[in-house]
């Protein structure tokens, strides 16, 4: 799995009800041919991303569809939860 384009944007919480900081990343992922996931029209993944002081977790994920505008079914693989978790850590400063 290679993420080829990403975008990141920070969610504000107008009620401050929420604690930490959330994150949503939009990942444009390309996938070996022979992986369940491959799809000729790309696949993206939906990431929603916690920190709070020197905490850090995803709270979920979703693949995504885009030419067909539909959610798939599917889940990463332990390690490829931590290689999404790295990412995500690494770009928080972009986010805007």
């Amino acid at each position: 799995m290679e993420i080829k384009e990403y975008t990141v944007e920070k969610i504000n919480d107008p009620t401050g009800i929420l604690t930490g900081e959330r994150y949503e990343y939009f990942l444009s992922l390309e996938v070996d041919e022979e992986d369940d996931l491959a799809s000729e029209q790309g696949l993206q993944l939906k990431v929603l991303f916690f920190v709070e002081e020197d905490q850090s977790k995803i709270l979920n994920y979703h693949f995504y569809n885009s030419i067909e505008d539909r959610y798939l079914d599917f889940a990463l693989e332990e390690d490829e939860l931590a290689e999404i978790a790295v990412f995500c850590r690494e770009h928080i400063a972009e986010a805007e």
